[in-house]
């Protein structure tokens, strides 16, 4: 399955972090922000780069 025919869950993390609002935070509360969500951004690059490699080995293994 494609992950653009999954549902979006209502309660969706990302979906919840989008609609905070960022008026009452200051501007190291942001930055703060900027930079936990730029590691995980890499912690998300680094797990598609794993997914990717184990199914290029399964495939290999499989011989598709």
């Amino acid at each position: 399955m494609d992950l653009d025919d999954s549902p979006v869950r209502r309660d969706d993390a990302l979906i919840m972090l989008a609609k905070q609002d960022l008026d009452p935070l200051s501007l190291a509360e942001l930055e703060a922000r900027i930079a936990a969500l730029e590691r995980e951004a890499a912690r998300t690059r680094d797990h598609m780069q794993r997914a990717g490699r184990h199914r290029v080995d399964a495939e290999a293994l499989f011989k598709r």
